[in-house]
């Protein structure tokens, strides 16, 4: 299982923003978002091959309830399964960051999906390849059906600008069971500047709506660098 990075740190996005949390980070992703804030695991994904024992006994040097599964997209990886598996048996709590277009039976506490909207995709002309493939994989609704089914979870979605918003309801109509709480809006950035930016528009449409604002509070705290 390739691994860019296994770090301490806090949680700064979701229902469990503040909480500390050993995050593992796979390298490899089957989508290609132009707003990727770790292209060193998914545009140029780098790190090393490590055995689940090897990342179990790394995250054992902390002593720290929570565990974050993250990537690029953790789903690509079978290894994932053993890995959350022996996770839990030493009492972790598990969240898995997605996109929602993969499946695996993985023993999870908190589904965190991050389906990718219509302007996720790089521009055709720059990455053709990967503009059809991005839009060809990202909405996979009978997976994002069963994740939703068998786990607690939360929706994040990356917003940019103000009509992606009318996708959101688009996409929130196709799934009406989904808890509107449970529905999170992340302004998309890289600065503090940018986020608060986007913030000044998103926030109040969120209280409005009933869905949750979901600021990125590791940009904030740390800025947009490794192993935060």
């Amino acid at each position: 299982m390739k691994i860019s990075e296994i770090y301490k740190s806090v949680q700064g996005e979701g229902l469990l923003t503040g909480t500390p949390s050993v995050f593992i980070r796979v390298s490899g992703c089957n989508l290609r978002c132009w707003f990727c804030d770790t292209p060193f695991s998914s545009w140029s994904p780098e790190g090393n091959d490590l055995s689940v024992d090897q990342i179990v006994a790394q995250v054992e040097e902390w002593d720290c309830e929570h565990v974050v599964l993250t990537g690029g997209e953790p789903m690509l990886f079978a290894e994932l399964i053993p890995l959350a598996e022996q996770l839990r048996q030493r009492d972790r709590h598990i969240t898995v960051e997605t996109a929602g277009t993969l499946y695996l039976p993985v023993a999870c506490d908190l589904m965190s999906i991050s389906p990718k909207l219509a302007g996720s995709g790089p521009q055709p002309s720059q990455h053709p390849h990967w503009s059809r493939r991005h839009e060809r994989s990202r909405y996979q609704p009978e997976v994002l059906s069963r994740l939703m089914a068998e786990y607690d979870y939360q929706l994040k979605f990356v917003i940019d600008r103000a009509p992606d918003l009318d996708e959101v309801e688009d996409f929130l109509q196709a799934f009406p069971k989904v808890e509107q709480t449970r529905v999170l809006m992340m302004p998309q950035g890289t600065t503090v500047e940018e986020l608060r930016h986007r913030a000044t528009w998103l926030e109040p449409h969120c209280h409005t709506r009933g869905w949750t604002f979901c600021p990125r509070r590791q940009i904030e705290w740390y800025g947009p660098v490794r192993g935060t």
